[in-house]
């Protein structure tokens, strides 16, 4: 089987690969991995999608773009053992000190994403060394519900925030003012405009832990990881600490 490159990655320095087959089991609502719209469809017979350990060395591997590490995770460390540097992603807050590599972590899955998010006191736990950041799904009116509140607990335990801006396909959102129907990678979808994405960033200008996904987003932006950086700065700060 041959693998296909994400066009999101391109040129970054990161490669994408996914070690399992199906569908990831956390089922988040207007999921781009699973919807129909993956650049892995079909996806019963692309995946798993493994790079070559040879096109992978000077450069870092993000495992599962579009799956869960901790579903098989057993399966999943085996199948990337043989890359030397890589990260994990996982919406298992708990699992994490299974992997000895750096991993990230989405607080607001599925339906958590506008109710709450997951916390840990990282004061207590080994998981603090190889925790690389947490991600929060973000969007226009979980803010005061999650984002704030998330922000504030991590970024106060020293552990880096990144902000994922939701797009969604089904529906306008329901602020449709700070939205728009617009490309993104390969599909197009209701999606945050630059106005309302520098607003929200703005609140986190001082907060040297939060960052975006995305250097600039909304249709004044990309998000192309060629021009964020988070990954490959975080994963090098994670080695650093885990040392």
């Amino acid at each position: 089987m041959s693998y296909i490159e994400n066009p999101k990655t391109k040129g970054s320095g990161i490669v994408a690969c996914i070690p399992q087959k199906g569908l990831c089991p956390n089922g988040c609502e207007d999921c781009f991995f699973q919807s129909g719209r993956s650049y892995l469809e079909p996806l019963d017979k692309n995946l798993p999608n493994m790079p070559l350990k040879h096109t992978t060395e000077g450069r870092l591997v993000r495992v599962n773009d579009g799956n869960d590490s901790a579903w098989e995770s057993d399966k999943v460390i085996k199948r990337t053992r043989k890359y030397d540097m890589k990260f994990y992603n996982t919406s298992d807050l708990n699992g994490v000190g299974c992997f000895n590599a750096p991993v990230v972590v989405t607080i607001n899955p599925s339906s958590l994403t506008d109710e709450t998010f997951m916390a840990f006191d990282t004061r207590y736990s080994k998981m603090r060394d190889n925790l690389m950041f947490v991600r929060v799904r973000t969007n226009t009116w979980n803010l005061d519900k999650v984002v704030r509140p998330a922000v504030k607990f991590w970024s106060e335990q020293s552990i880096p925030v990144v902000l994922t801006f939701m797009a969604y396909y089904e529906q306008k959102p329901m602020m449709g003012i700070d939205y728009v129907f617009r490309k993104r990678t390969l599909n197009s979808y209701w999606a945050i405009t630059t106005a309302a994405w520098m607003k929200i960033m703005d609140e986190f200008r001082l907060n040297k832990w939060v960052s975006s996904c995305g250097k600039i987003e909304g249709e004044l932006g990309t998000t192309s990881c060629r021009f964020c950086g988070n990954c490959l700065r975080e994963y090098f700060a994670t080695m650093e600490r885990m040392r």
